[in-house]
């Protein structure tokens, strides 16, 4: 299959939202780290994803993300758009599209968990509001249901501007599933894992990509990674993928994994404060100790 079919490749970034002391947005913090992600030779970022703590914005803080991010960079942006309400989404997703954005995200509905009939209706409803490119973002571990390959394959056929999967499911057979799935109806659909130490088997499965939280913290890696498939590297890649799954070890440190990556991204770069909108997950010196330890800072 052609790879410039395919617009939705590589290692993509969730990307943290920094936050000052005080809790507020700190678009300075976010700007540099896009450079470095830039730099590292990422290939596109996502935008309020869960760990850029899409549940703890605002609507205004998100619209008003969405305006200000693209300014802060030339790499590709994707926006999670996913809600709870649907005309939430919808304005969303227009000030994406009005931006630029090569895309907008969506989970299944989060919190009542949907049935097979429930979610084709709901993505039916999403499909004929979003005016540009959408992929779907499948995380049954938060959403409590299953975007299944079928269903993928069925909805990838009946709109053409749906391009893509974000997987995030700790199975890498069931990623597999969806590439096959889809390559049989669509040449232009994109299968993201979710999981960064599957990054290389997503790629040798004949999916297209990563997009995971060690790319804010250690971008160059993932970049090494993809340009050693690519390249036929074996050697390198497989140091790449060990070296990526040792890193995977970060998400058992502290209570809540979107604070220890911002943790780790502080005490590597500077110039950011290790804070979250979450409750109870900042590191004590024991947990910010292991973080240093895994990275070598």
């Amino acid at each position: 299959m052609p790879e410039n079919k395919k617009k939705y490749t590589g290692a993509w970034c969730p990307s943290i939202t920094p936050f000052d002391a005080d809790g507020k947005l700190d678009l300075a913090a976010l700007e540099k780290h896009f450079s470095r992600l830039s730099e590292a030779g990422t290939d596109g970022v996502l935008l309020m994803g869960s760990i850029g703590e899409f549940t703890a914005l605002s609507m205004d803080e998100r619209v008003s993300l969405i305006h200000a991010a693209r300014t802060m960079t030339h790499l590709p942006l994707i926006a999670n758009v996913s809600g709870t309400c649907m005309e939430d989404m919808t304005r969303l997703a227009d000030a994406a599209y009005s931006e630029g954005y090569e895309a907008v995200m969506a989970l299944p509905h989060y919190y009542f968990a949907q049935t097979p009939r429930q979610l084709e209706a709901y993505f039916d409803t999403l499909g004929g509001r979003f005016e540009g490119e959408w992929l779907i973002y499948n995380f049954p571990a938060r959403t409590g249901c299953d975007v299944d390959a079928a269903l993928i394959a069925k909805l990838a056929a009946r709109f053409p501007r749906f391009m893509g999967v974000k997987d995030t499911v700790d199975c890498a057979s069931h990623t597999r599933a969806i590439v096959r799935a889809a390559a049989e109806v669509r040449e232009d659909f994109s299968v993201l894992c979710g999981f960064d130490e599957y990054f290389i088997p997503n790629l040798m499965n004949g999916g297209d990509g990563v997009l995971s939280g060690l790319n804010n913290v250690v971008p160059e890696l993932f970049t090494q990674a993809k340009t050693a498939f690519r390249s036929g590297q074996f050697e390198d890649l497989c140091a790449a993928h060990r070296e990526i799954g040792r890193l995977s070890s970060i998400y058992t440190i502290g209570d809540d994994f979107v604070t220890t990556i911002k943790a780790a991204v502080a005490a590597k770069f500077g110039g950011l404060e290790p804070v979250s909108r979450g409750y109870g997950g900042a590191l004590d010196d024991t947990q910010l100790g292991a973080v240093k330890r895994l990275f070598g800072i």
